[in-house]
């Protein structure tokens, strides 16, 4: 079995590097497809509220036969809950779905803001911290951090709260190298996790990545999710299919070379590579 390296977090915590994912992962789907990552060695199981799952998270992990403390679950706050009793409601409506019911085993990892929202709720994303800075507090949250934070809403954080964010979450992939946050993160000690990482497969019949994977004998998923376990990200691809998430699992029996690291770096697009929204302008807040 593969080892996965931990990244030390600001607060003291470790994180595993790797992780599986379960975004638009169907809800009856995800119980199954959570248990076959943990059968095959992930420790780290990354969900949100908005992606309606979090019960399927829970239950794949006792279906797996694991105790609370193997495994580093990490969620995040719904879009429409960014008002700080909202948030505590829907922190603890988190905590109830994933359904570890002795005292000791009710909590998660981290708990991260999805999106800054600078355009919606007067854009206060500064009490929402505060909540999750409460999270923390009572032992609910080991760590807080957040998700699509650029780096004026990350300075503001700074400015006006007492808490450096554990991590954020960002869309990362060679096409979308997004550096600026990414040097911010290093500078203040936020460690960034990558999410698209393969840039929803954009970036898999690029001519660069196909030969670095033939060179390597590695396929250009493998290739990509090791540029960036090298670069030092988190990261936390997606599949339901079995032998896929035993592939994204196979990426520390070989290193990318500093030129092959170089020329996948080299392929970024700027914000012309993004796959998902700015988070200056998103605003979505589902129903």
């Amino acid at each position: 079995m593969s080892t996965v390296p931990n990244i030390d977090l600001n607060d003291g915590a470790r994180i595993p590097q790797l992780g599986f994912g379960v975004y638009q992962i169907d809800p009856d789907e995800t119980a199954a497809a959570v248990k076959t990552a943990l059968d095959i060695g992930y420790r780290h199981i990354d969900t949100a509220e908005m992606y309606g799952n979090e019960a399927g998270v829970g239950q794949g992990i006792r279906d797996a036969g694991l105790a609370r403390g193997d495994v580093f679950i990490t969620s995040k706050l719904n879009n429409g809950f960014h008002e700080p009793d909202a948030a505590r409601k829907a922190f603890d409506e988190t905590l109830s779905k994933l359904g570890f019911d002795a005292p000791e085993d009710d909590y998660v990892d981290l708990f991260l803001i999805h999106w800054p929202l600078p355009t919606k709720y007067g854009g206060d994303f500064v009490s929402t911290w505060k909540a999750l800075e409460g999270f923390k507090a009572d032992g609910r949250a080991r760590s807080i951090g957040v998700s699509n934070f650029q780096v004026p809403h990350l300075e503001r954080l700074a400015a006006e709260t007492d808490t450096v964010p554990a991590v954020n979450q960002i869309e990362v992939h060679p096409y979308f190298v997004n550096e600026a946050v990414r040097a911010y993160g290093a500078q203040h000690g936020i460690v960034t996790e990558a999410w698209s990482p393969i840039a929803q497969g954009q970036v898999l019949d690029d001519q660069v990545v196909e030969g670095i994977a033939k060179a390597t004998g590695k396929s250009p998923a493998q290739v990509v999710l090791r540029w960036h376990i090298q670069r030092g990200d988190v990261i936390f691809p997606k599949s339901v299919t079995p032998q896929r998430i035993q592939d994204n699992f196979d990426i520390f029996d070989f290193e990318l070379s500093p030129d092959d690291v170089d020329a996948l770096t080299e392929l970024d697009k700027g914000a012309d590579g993004r796959t998902g929204p700015n988070p200056d302008t998103f605003d979505m807040i589902p129903d």
